[in-house]
């Protein structure tokens, strides 16, 4: 079971390494110097009525970010928090 759990990962040009998240897997990522690009396929069109989210300092996640979260897009801050026990609207 997966509900609740994350993993962290390190990609840069000098490991080259690259991650594949399944279709349905929640996914974010922080940046870690400056001037980053982020490059990511994905399997369909994009269609904002089909998002869904989770806030990034969710008590309930507990994810420890790497370095302060100063930069965040409004739609990614007004991601609801979890509640105990109730799935997650997608």
């Amino acid at each position: 079971m997966t509900y609740l759990k994350h993993e962290s990962f390190v990609l840069s040009a000098e490991n080259h390494h690259m991650l594949y998240v399944p279709p349905g897997f929640a996914h974010g990522f922080q940046t870690l110097t400056d001037n980053t690009e982020v490059f990511y396929p994905v399997s369909a069109a994009y269609t904002p009525s089909a998002e869904g989210g989770l806030c990034y300092n969710d008590p309930l996640l507990g994810i420890s970010w790497p370095l302060e979260v100063i930069d965040l897009s409004i739609k990614d801050a007004s991601w609801p928090f979890l509640q105990q026990g109730q799935p997650p609207i997608f």
